[in-house]
């Protein structure tokens, strides 16, 4: 990382002549102990992403990350929302409350060493391909920090961090917000793991997925085919209406699946099948509308194959509402902290990895830089939406990847396990203690922010969770 120090005080006068500022010892004294933490961001990371546990079954990670805050003074409450890996932990007292999110899932599928040539792991059957390890870790590195600043300054506030489980699919965090764990938070933080540091503000897609559930009658396939109904034809008959669906979509929504079951034997008429389906657009309504084409596909494919099918709601999430005044905030946090400079091994762990792109990386300098802000619609889905539609929340991404990365890659994996990864969740958690020395003190900005969260609610506005009255699917990964 590159040093501040110099920067430092030009940057912060030029912040006081725009906001109502803090004394400019309060940011050096936040930002040492945010670097003091700096062992602590790497030791986190390294075990949870040698852990890769996925959603849901976080218990070594949520445990590891619940033990340091425990350790640090936090009062740590766990097994919130009904979900055993979930948690929440604070520490201060009276003032404002400002809110870290802490993901710590790994994807299932993929696995990786750290190294920058695929090499696989032999019976490690998921990784931190979305780096998660990294986030969690950030997050609580940052809170620690946070925690000192509070003690050493006498300032009066809370920082409490939410243990965030399974937001790969599970969406945990739309159980806390159901369960109104945020209903007293002032501001929300995050952050996440990629190939470039920005804190522009990106909103996301709306989405649900469901497990589609296809029973059929098992036969012989070639003694006895006409007593058979196979439950794949159901599956592979729902697959085809959905793809001829893609035409007649909106440009901006996304449709994608997988068969998770077909069937063990050729010779065998399967009598159950599986798809699992996303379906992503920007605004909820457009979700649902889409949303009931798919269920009608899917019963049209049962009649036309003599099969039935019922489906299970697995996860939804709402948008992500950018809050732009927090986000420049965020900007002007990130600016000062920089980005991410490779020492000459790490640049040639970058080079490598970049010359497994298909496509032309982006310059692997560029990891060094942030990048221009701006308000902009972002293509993933991310239960952070509905914590945003709760209370005004802010994040921002780090270069913890090699520029060119995509996330869910072997190279995403690779990177989330070195120094690399490492070097970008310490600019996050920098960048996060300094925002929360901002929120902390700037009860001006606080204002502002949930001025502009309401407007953009609307005055008639009620929560809704997309994935309806259920309760959390545990053994989803299962």
């Amino acid at each position: 990382m590159r040093s501040i120090l110099p920067a430092l005080s030009a940057c912060l006068l030029m912040a006081c002549a725009a906001t109502p500022a803090w004394p400019d010892a309060a940011e050096s004294a936040a930002l040492e102990e945010a670097r003091n933490q700096a062992e602590l961001t790497s030791e986190l990371s390294s075990k949870l992403w040698e852990w890769a546990e996925v959603g849901y079954q976080e218990e070594k990670s949520s445990a590891l990350l619940q033990q340091t805050l425990a350790d640090e003074g936090f009062t740590v409450t766990p097994g919130v929302a009904g979900i055993p890996t979930a948690f929440m932990a604070e520490y201060g007292s009276g003032g404002p409350v400002i809110a870290l999110l802490a993901e710590m899932d790994a994807l299932p599928g993929i696995n990786q060493a750290a190294s920058p040539d695929r090499e696989e792991v032999d019976g490690k059957g998921a990784g931190h391909a979305c780096g998660h390890n990294l986030f969690g870790a950030g997050s609580v590195s940052a809170a620690v920090a946070i925690r000192h600043w509070l003690e050493d300054s006498g300032t009066p506030g809370r920082i409490r961090v939410y243990g965030t489980p399974a937001e790969e699919g599970g969406s945990g965090k739309v159980y806390m917000v159901r369960a109104g764990l945020f209903n007293d938070v002032d501001i929300a933080m995050h952050w996440h793991p990629g190939d470039r540091n920005s804190a522009a503000a990106n909103t996301s897609l709306a989405n649900r997925s469901a497990k589609f559930r296809f029973s059929g009658i098992s036969a012989h396939a070639a003694g006895a085919p006409e007593r058979g109904r196979s439950a794949l034809d159901g599956v592979e008959a729902m697959n085809m209406m959905a793809n001829m669906m893609h035409e007649h979509i909106p440009q901006d929504a996304r449709m994608h699946y997988v068969i998770t079951s077909g069937g063990s034997a050729p010779n065998v008429v399967p009598d159950f099948a599986e798809v699992f389906y996303y379906v992503r657009h920007p605004s909820p309504k457009g979700v649902e509308a889409i949303w009931t084409r798919l269920e009608d596909a899917a019963r049209g494919a049962a009649l036309g194959t003599g099969t039935d099918v019922e489906w299970e709601i697995i996860h939804g999430n709402n948008p992500l509402l950018v809050n732009e005044k927090l986000a420049r905030m965020m900007d002007e946090k990130l600016r000062l902290v920089g980005g991410v400079d490779y020492t000459p091994a790490e640049r040639e762990f970058a080079e490598t990895i970049a010359s497994t792109f298909d496509n032309p990386a982006r310059d692997i300098a560029s990891a060094a830089e942030v990048q221009d802000f701006e308000v902009s619609m972002g293509y993933g889905s991310t239960d952070v939406g509905d914590v945003s539609y709760a209370v005004p929340t802010v994040g921002l991404r780090t270069a913890t990847w090699v520029p060119g990365t995509s996330a869910h890659s072997w190279q995403a994996v690779a990177a989330s396990g070195t120094s690399i990864g490492h070097k970008g969740t310490q600019v996050a958690a920098e960048t996060l203690t300094l925002a929360a020395v901002e929120l902390f003190t700037n009860k001006g900005l606080r204002v502002e922010a949930r001025e502009e969260f309401d407007a953009a609610r609307g005055p008639d506005y009620e929560y809704k969770s997309l994935l309806g009255d259920r309760e959390p699917p545990l053994d989803y990964r299962k």
